[in-house]
């Protein structure tokens, strides 16, 4: 039986098993969370974003996950330096032009801040005479830090990025560092905690 297991993913957390370029202290893994074996991630998440990662013992599910050409909408909820105005969230939706080529179109929205979003350690760095502001972002391609890059390329940078949906898969109910198995059907109820 296939096994896809939900988690959220801290910040500051390697979005792999083991740490192989470690000069120093070993960094946070997810073997740190995780310790059922023979899951795999179904794509990545960077270091310093957190939220949803789908972990899985599918080889064929893991890549209908991951693999751009499939289309699958990720929706991230970023922090942004600013207030973004109706032309930086057109801007956002209809494709930005950056050094590997203009995105695909996506859909951008404000939002508030999110209900019961947990601190980040350590907090974002704070402004006093800079506002910041939460969007919406969803897109259906996965090119490296792009939702940072579309962010800074219409003068928002991004401050914080969590990643809250894959698909029909969502972070509703974790909270970091936790887990749930959502093997199928979905509604199995097993979760864990570290």
């Amino acid at each position: 039986m296939t096994q896809l297991i939900r988690f959220n993913k801290p910040f500051d957390v390697l979005p792999q098993f083991t740490d192989r370029g470690s000069q120093g202290t070993p960094r946070r893994t997810l073997s740190d969370f995780i310790t059922l074996p023979g899951v795999y991630p179904a794509g990545r998440l960077d270091r310093d974003s957190e939220g949803l990662m789908l972990l899985t013992d599918d080889g064929s599910l893991q890549a209908r996950i991951s693999d751009p050409k499939h289309k699958m909408a990720k929706t991230y909820w970023v922090q942004v330096e600013g207030s973004p105005n109706a032309a930086a969230l057109t801007a956002l939706a209809n494709g930005v032009d950056l050094k590997d080529g203009i995105t695909k179109p996506a859909t951008a929205r404000l939002m508030g801040d999110p209900a019961d979003l947990w601190p980040r350690v350590p907090p974002i760095r704070v402004r006093k005479n800079i506002p910041d502001a939460w969007i919406e972002l969803t897109l259906r391609e996965g090119r490296n830090r792009q939702v940072r890059r579309m962010t800074a390329a219409v003068g928002h940078p991004t401050l914080r990025l969590i990643r809250y949906r894959i698909g029909n898969w969502t972070l509703d109910g974790l909270q970091p560092g936790t887990w749930r198995d959502v093997s199928p059907p979905e509604t199995t109820q097993k979760s864990r905690r570290y």
